[in-house]
């Protein structure tokens, strides 16, 4: 398996292409990826979603109209709540302009998904978002990379964690959420996650401030 990263929109928001045993699939869509996908002529399997945040998912309905074979995945269905558009539009006045898209499988209720020939564990941990999800491959499940991997969205950072003064977030509950579902990964995982560059499970562990 190969990683590509693409970071685009206004709040520098990682998309990751994996070119899988059996296929393509992107984490996350943000704003500028459907184009980046076509000038490289690559077709998508599958779009899972971290979350429903605007800047993650921008590009959902640009992608599924231009490659209608591809499968969106998420912890939840498309919601105005969720997706925070009302809110940056009333709050800050944030032209959003988001339209709107339809999950084609949830994945709440669901802790393992077999998709492109890999096989992830699914970590819901709310806190940034209700519906936050980290996809996680086992070194013996990453085809081939060579080591753990986590995709988080913005439930972890390089040396942060992700904001949770927007509604329904919750400082404790994702604290708790880290502490419970992502240290007590193998410390080699690499964590990729929705914004800035990538880090491991050791390395957050030992400097991180906010998770001393």
């Amino acid at each position: 398996m190969e990683i590509e990263c693409y970071t685009g929109g206004y709040f520098q928001t990682n998309g990751y292409l994996l070119r899988c045993p059996q296929g393509h699939i992107l984490i996350d869509a943000p704003e500028g990826v459907a184009a980046w996908l076509q000038e490289k002529n690559i077709t998508i399997d599958a779009l899972l979603l971290t979350h429903l945040h605007y800047d993650h998912v921008i590009d959902a309905a640009l992608l599924k109209s231009e490659q209608p074979n591809c499968r969106i995945l998420a912890h939840s269905a498309y919601d105005d709540d969720l997706t925070l558009a009302s809110f940056l539009s009333q709050s800050i006045g944030w032209p959003t302009n988001l339209q709107d898209f339809e999950v084609d499988e949830l994945l709440a209720e669901q802790k393992n998904l077999k998709i492109g020939g890999l096989d992830f564990s699914l970590k819901h941990v709310p806190g940034h978002s209700p519906d936050s999800l980290c996809f996680y491959l086992a070194g013996e499940s990453d085809g081939g990379f060579g080591s753990s991997l986590l995709f988080g969205g913005d439930v972890l950072f390089n040396g942060g964690i992700g904001r949770t003064d927007f509604p329904n977030g919750g400082t404790e509950l994702l604290l708790s959420g880290i502490h419970e579902k992502v240290l007590t990964l193998p410390d080699e995982t690499m964590v990729f996650p929705g914004h800035g560059p990538d880090t491991t499970v050791a390395q957050e562990k030992q400097s991180n401030p906010f998770l001393s």
